[in-house]
């Protein structure tokens, strides 16, 4: 391994769980296998700040990165689907506004997140890291699929499955509490695996890109 290499292993990395007004955001910062930082707030711009103290370069969020494409949706969306990897079908922004539900309301915060980044790590548009600050979306149901398999993979043992395969993959999990600060350290794994180059995207420019890990 290379110097270059070997330093982009231990630099720190985060990931973001993004809930509806009433729940906010979770974020976990971890370096290598220590968790530096868990954090949560209702405000997205907290989370950068908190971010940026700790010299975050990547940043794994749980929410879509870009609103579906009238009339084709998101190819990433299709991809997952196809490989039995069950995930939530983004809608237009037009649809989203329009809807009376408050389901949307999680997506609608996903995106005050990367807005709150933009400047400092705006969203990958490629297929692979390029070796700049950026955000990413990716989805703990997805990391778990790709890291124990998708039939392994349970919603229902959720909890005890991400803290298992976290604690399996070298990370002290005592000071996440919650499933919410579970699934923010998967997404800060995710990045992990990005910077790593061992990582899969789906999708594509139109539509934005999903990034999993590759099975390991």
């Amino acid at each position: 391994m290379t110097g270059v290499a070997a330093a982009r292993q231990v630099e720190a990395v985060a990931g973001i769980d993004v809930g509806g007004t009433t729940k906010g955001f979770h974020l976990v910062v971890l370096q290598g296998a220590a968790v530096r930082c868990v954090a949560s707030s209702p405000d997205a711009r907290e989370l950068h700040q908190r971010c940026l103290q700790f010299k975050v370069s990547v940043v794994g969020i749980d929410a879509p990165s870009q609103w579906g494409v009238e009339g084709i949706g998101r190819a990433a969306e299709r991809e997952m689907a196809r490989e039995r990897i069950s995930c939530f079908a983004t809608p237009t922004l037009a649809r989203a506004s329009a809807s009376t539900s408050g389901f949307y309301e999680w997506m609608f915060n996903g995106a005050r997140v990367y807005e709150a980044f933009a400047d400092t790590h705006p969203i990958l548009k490629a297929e692979r890291f390029t070796g700049e600050p950026v955000t990413f979306e990716t989805f703990p149901h997805a990391i778990a699929c790709a890291l124990l398999g998708r039939d392994v993979a349970s919603a229902k043992q959720k909890r005890t499955q991400r803290r298992r395969l976290l604690e399996e993959l070298g990370l002290d999990t005592t000071e996440l509490k919650s499933i919410d600060s579970l699934d923010a350290v998967l997404c800060a794994v995710a990045a992990q695996r990005l910077i790593q180059g061992k990582s899969r995207a789906y999708g594509d420019g139109v539509g934005g890109y999903i990034f999993v890990p590759t099975p390991v």
